[in-house]
């Protein structure tokens, strides 16, 4: 299990020299990343970057459309033509355009990664034009997005350990069954805690004013590690972390019993977060099962990590290990 960052351009140059010893000591036959499978991702009516991939796939089908009876077809042909040609990267670029319509935007990602890689490594303009011509990544900036793609966990920690160890697909386990739920909870939480903290008395603002103060220290530290530390990701694994990640959420435990703090509303808040971590790991373990893996790498955004190592530990057969832990 890896807490990572969703953006690693605004760090120092990251040393990932031992995040990677770790995976690659730990053999690892899959790859389970925070994104949407494709089935869940055609179900999902709205959630938060539905139209930005939506908007994407209107994009690429200006570009060049397949139908979607001979998407299967496509893809299954593209994956056997890009085994026999490893180093072609427009057949790449093919794949994930058809990956892309497919709505796999985890492994749409994995293709466009290797042949992005390949340019920044070896410029070559030919390929360049073919790439900008069919997927158009100048245009696909936000959500999950090629842009995004660019700084994220995926191109520097996931990615390149697959292409390293043979590993050709990213699973996804995101669950956004709950995004609504999450987000009119968040919004009702806000609203009453805004009206909460105006009150005026002497006594409540000078409690409220030393929590507020607390939550604002860990994020000095945050921000503090975040500018200067070569090895965020280990930090962002620790206890520290993920209790500073916490508080900006959800604010101190020890505030919930404070006189009109909003305690439902964010109870209910927690509720939906926690609903969808439990999605991710069911995801986790259903698919690994379907697939017959069991030695499985999890990544997500670092305030998932600490509460789906906690749900992973309660399931039955499972055993989860934070990065930090091995050796």
């Amino acid at each position: 299990m890896i807490g990572v960052s969703h953006n690693y351009g605004k760090y120092p140059q990251q040393d990932f020299t031992e995040i990677y010893r770790k995976i690659e000591k730990f053999k690892p036959k899959a790859f389970f990343g925070e994104f949407l499978s494709k089935e869940d991702e055609q179900n999902v009516m709205d959630y938060w970057c539905k139209k930005d991939n939506l908007n994407r796939i209107k994009i690429l089908q200006k570009n060049r459309d397949i139908t979607i009876e001979k998407l299967s077809k496509s893809i299954d042909s593209l994956k056997k033509l890009c085994l026999q040609n490893p180093k072609d990267y427009q057949l790449k670029t093919d794949l994930a355009h058809a990956y892309y319509l497919n709505q796999d935007v985890s492994n749409g990602h994995y293709q466009y990664w290797q042949v992005f890689d390949q340019l920044q490594n070896f410029p070559d303009d030919k390929l360049q034009t073919y790439v900008d011509q069919l997927l158009s990544p100048a245009l696909d900036t936000t959500g999950r997005s090629m842009r995004r793609l660019k700084t994220s966990e995926y191109a520097l920690i996931a990615f390149p350990l697959m292409q390293k160890l043979g590993i050709r697909e990213l699973l996804p386990m995101d669950c956004q069954d709950f995004d609504l739920n999450w987000g009119a909870s968040w919004a009702a939480s806000d609203a009453k805690f805004n009206t909460f903290r105006k009150d005026t008395s002497a006594a409540f603002q000078k409690v409220l004013k030393e929590k507020l103060t607390q939550i604002n220290k860990g994020f000095a530290k945050y921000d503090s590690v975040e500018k200067s530390s070569a090895k965020v990701t280990e930090w962002l694994n620790t206890l520290e972390a993920s209790a500073i990640s916490a508080s900006g959420d959800f604010y101190l435990p020890e505030m919930y019993d404070m006189k009109n703090f909003p305690k439902e509303e964010m109870l209910s808040k927690i509720h939906w977060w926690m609903m969808r971590n439990q999605g991710m790991c069911n995801n986790v373990v259903n698919r690994s099962k379907v697939l017959g893996v069991r030695r499985v790498v999890v990544i997500a955004g670092a305030n998932h990590r600490k509460y789906m190592q906690e749900i992973f530990e309660k399931m039955p057969g499972v055993e989860v290990k934070n990065i930090n832990e091995i050796e």
